[in-house]
């Protein structure tokens, strides 16, 4: 995994947070900046004071002059004076034209204003002499920076908020819309649609949370396979039981009313030793089918498990040849005695139900590299190409199969197929060239062996 969803997250965040700190600082300065001159407004109304006072004095009336200033000082709430600047240069040394041209005794009206400092600046407007200057402390109403507390409340804590708030609906939305879609397939799949996914809603999307989605779909591939095997074993076993349960039903009605109850009693016991049998294989059946056990825990000799197989079934079809071509030994370990034995007997009784009296069955056991290959052919009717697979299918039969073989309720090869997988090998059927069926069987020697090509 590459932490692609980490990745995602951490490149927003990162931007997001370097551009906030950048927009923050330069908003900051530019505001305090802009905030840090007099007002154009204020500006002209210092002008005009200085224009008053210069006009004043030098019309030669400083009585008026210094009712004006006593009136403004009353008025304004603030220091203003009229005064010279006459420089002396000692010792022969010489004023600069700089130094005449920017001397004043105060600030510029036009200057920055520090907003830091408690004290007002003091305002100087020269008069045309260079000499005279008229100086007002700056009123507090002109001050600049009135709102300079709620533009840095605006700055440091409005902005960033807004910023981080509009990162955190963007991560929302990137982590809840795909957790959203998976709620709602875990609630469609929960009310019984079984064929919800979710990774295909999600586009071209590669992270972790598709990760995910993947998971979702696999587990609900697997379990809706799950449950609709089970909704099909118990309508099939259901359909299967129902006519030895209508056999049982007619012969008890028949005991009850004295009819040859010598003849129906055996019938009744046959039928629950069918249905018992049909349960049985259907329970191993859903074991197998649900659990997917790994049967790895015997160690034994194939060729003395088949050997015995054989024997018993001559015993149960005498009028059979079963031609067997078995090594010597052939020893398998991590494997199931009781799996491969059912398996086996299954499929050579099946062969042997198939093959007319007289007819042969052939067995053969062969190693190769990795496993033990057995064959049983019969020279029964065979089954059309078509439902080679079919047949492994539960409660499945052909037509054939249902007319020669009514007691039957077609779990065997199922049974067998699942038995054979559980112990890590396969099994399928063939055509001979002269006729019947040919059924494969391939087993590990061990379960660490690889499964070879089952065409091969």
């Amino acid at each position: 995994m590459n932490r692609r969803l980490f990745w995602k997250l951490c490149g927003p965040l990162t931007l997001g947070t370097l551009i906030l700190v950048w927009v923050v600082t330069f908003l900051g300065d530019e505001t305090e900046q802009r905030m840090s001159f007099i007002a154009e407004h204020h500006q002209q109304t210092l002008k005009q004071w200085g224009e008053t006072a210069e006009r004043l004095y030098l019309a030669g009336d400083e009585q008026a002059l210094a009712d004006w200033l006593e009136a403004l000082q009353a008025r304004e709430e603030i220091w203003a004076a009229v005064v010279r600047s006459d420089v002396h240069p000692l010792a022969g040394s010489t004023l600069s034209a700089q130094f005449q041209e920017g001397f004043r005794l105060g600030r510029n009206v036009e200057w920055k204003i520090h907003l830091y400092f408690a004290e007002n600046p003091i305002m100087d407007l020269t008069f045309a002499d260079g000499h005279t200057h008229f100086l007002v402390t700056l009123p507090q109403h002109m001050r600049p920076g009135h709102y300079l507390p709620q533009a840095s409340l605006i700055l440091k804590v409005a902005l960033p908020l807004s910023v981080l708030i509009l990162l955190t609906l963007v991560i929302y939305r990137l982590l809840t819309g795909p957790l959203r879609q998976l709620e709602l397939a875990a609630r469609a799949f929960s009310e019984g649609n079984l064929g919800v996914r979710v990774r295909g809603l999600m586009g071209n999307r590669n992270d972790e949370l598709s990760a995910l989605a993947e998971t979702f779909d696999q587990m609900a591939e697997r379990t809706g396979e799950r449950i609709l095997t089970q909704r099909r074993l118990i309508a099939d076993l259901s359909h299967e039981l129902r006519t030895p349960l209508t056999r049982i039903d007619m012969a008890v009605s028949c005991v009850e009313e004295g009819i040859d109850t010598q003849h129906f009693l055996p019938r009744i016991r046959r039928e629950c030793q069918l249905m018992r049998g049909l349960v049985e294989d259907a329970l191993t059946l859903a074991w197998l089918e649900n659990e997917k056990p790994s049967l790895d825990r015997d160690s034994l000799d194939l060729t003395d498990l088949i050997d015995s197989i054989i024997e018993d079934t001559r015993y149960e079809y005498p009028g059979h040849l079963l031609d067997r071509h078995l090594p010597d030994q052939a020893k398998i370990s991590g494997s199931s005695q009781r799996a491969l034995a059912q398996a086996v007997e299954n499929v050579l009784r099946n062969a042997c139900h198939y093959t007319p009296v007289g007819g042969a069955i052939r067995v053969g056991l062969q190693s190769d590299d990795e496993g033990y290959r057995l064959t049983i052919e019969d020279e029964g009717p065979g089954v059309p190409n078509d439902q080679l697979e079919l047949i492994f299918t539960p409660f499945f039969r052909t037509a054939r199969a249902r007319n020669d073989r009514p007691d039957g309720h077609g779990l065997g090869l199922a049974l067998a197929r699942r038995q054979v997988e559980a112990t890590g090998g396969w099994i399928r059927a063939g055509h001979r060239t002269e006729g019947g069926l040919r059924m494969t069987l391939w087993f590990p020697k061990s379960r660490s062996g690889a499964l070879p090509n089952r065409s091969s």
